[in-house]
C-alpha cells in the first residue's frame, strides 16, 4: 500500500526537474497523475509535448496511471480544463501541486516590464488560477457532504523567502506564494484542504541557469547527492497525503534536510500614548535594530 493509493493528483511543471520527480515518486506510491507541463524554455518561452509524454510513459512503464495536459497554468481557462482534465480521466481530484516556474533574472535597474511580467504572471498567476478552479470543485464538493482530505502544495523559493539579488521579479513572486498557500490555508479548511509550501534547494534547469552554481551543485561521486531533486519529492508526498499534520507552513529542504521556516513575526518595538514627532521618532526608533 503506497501513502497515495488511489488520490487523483495534479502535478504542474512535471515534464522535468523536481515536477518530474515529484510525478514519478507520486506514482509509485500509487496516485493517478495529471502531468501538467507546457515544455517551454527556462525563460517560458516555446513549448513541447515531449517532456510531459516522456514523465507519462515513464509512469505507465511503473504500471501507473497518468495523462498528459500541456494548458498554460496561467491562463484562466486552461487551468480551468487542467482541473476538469483530471476529473474527466480519474473521477476525482484530490492533490494539486503547483510547481510549474521560469526564470527571467536581471538586476532591478535593467529589468523590462516583460521580464517582470513574464515571471509573475506564470509564477504568481500560474499558482493562483489552478487553485481557484480547484478550490471551487472542492467547495462543490463539500457542499454534497463529499469532505475527504484534500491538499495543496505550492513552490516557494530561498530566493523569494531570504531575497537573492538579481531575481527581483522571481523572489517577490516566490515570497508571494508563500504568504498565498498560508492564505488558502485559512480560508479552504472548512473544505478539509491542507494548503502547505515547499522552498526546495535542489540541481534543475532553473538553478543550473544562475551562475556559480552549476559547480556548486554538482554531483560527488561516491558521496549522497544532496542536490538531487528526488531528494525534495518525498517531502511533497507527505505534504500532499492524508498523513499531513500541517497547514499554512513553507519547508525548506534539501537532500535529508527539512527546515520549518518560520512566517513573518512582529519584533522590537517603541510605543507612546501620543503621536510621534519625526524628531523625537528619529531618536527612539534606534532601539529597533537589530543587534548584532
Amino acid at each position: 500500500m503506497g501513502t497515495l493509493d488511489g488520490r487523483v493528483a495534479i502535478i504542474t511543471g512535471a515534464g522535468r526537474g523536481l515536477g518530474r520527480e515529484h510525478a514519478l515518486l507520486f506514482a509509485s506510491e500509487g496516485a493517478k497523475i495529471v502531468v501538467n507541463d507546457l515544455g517551454g524554455a527556462n525563460d517560458g518561452s516555446g513549448s513541447d509535448m515531449t517532456p510531459a509524454q516522456q514523465t507519462v510513459a515513464d509512469i505507465k512503464g511503473m504500471g501507473g496511471e497518468a495523462i498528459v495536459n500541456i494548458d498554460n497554468v496561467a491562463d484562466w481557462d486552461g487551468a480551468k480544463r487542467m482541473i476538469d482534465s483530471a476529473i474527466e480521466a480519474f473521477g476525482d481530484l484530490d492533490i494539486l501541486v503547483n510547481n510549474a516556474g521560469i526564470l527571467r533574472d536581471r538586476v532591478l535597474v535593467n529589468m523590462s516590464e516583460a521580464e517582470w511580467d513574464a515571471v509573475i504572471q506564470v509564477h504568481l498567476k500560474g499558482h493562483f488560477a489552478p487553485t481557484h478552479h480547484a478550490a471551487a470543485y472542492w467547495r462543490e464538493q463539500a457542499k454534497a457532504g463529499i469532505t475527504k482530505p484534500r491538499n495543496l502544495v505550492h513552490t516557494s523559493s530561498t530566493s523569494g523567502l531570504f531575497s537573492n539579488p538579481g531575481q527581483a521579479n522571481y523572489g517577490a513572486a516566490k515570497s508571494g506564494i508563500a504568504t498565498f498557500s498560508q492564505i488558502c490555508a485559512k480560508e479552504l479548511s472548512r473544505y478539509n484542504v491542507k494548503s502547505n509550501a515547499i522552498a526546495p534547494a535542489a540541481r534543475t534547469r532553473l538553478t543550473m541557469a544562475t551562475p556559480g552554481l552549476e559547480d556548486v551543485m554538482a554531483a560527488k561521486d561516491g558521496k549522497f547527492d544532496e542536490w538531487d531533486p528526488a531528494n525534495v519529492s518525498p517531502l511533497v508526498a507527505y505534504l500532499a497525503s492524508d498523513l499531513c499534520e500541517f497547514s499554512g507552513e513553507t519547508f525548506y529542504v534539501q537532500g535529508g534536510q527539512v527546515t520549518r521556516v518560520a512566517t513573518w513575526a512582529m519584533a522590537e518595538e517603541i510605543k507612546q500614548d501620543d503621536r510621534w514627532t519625526v524628531t523625537a521618532l528619529a531618536k527612539a526608533i534606534t532601539a529597533l535594530a537589530p543587534k548584532s
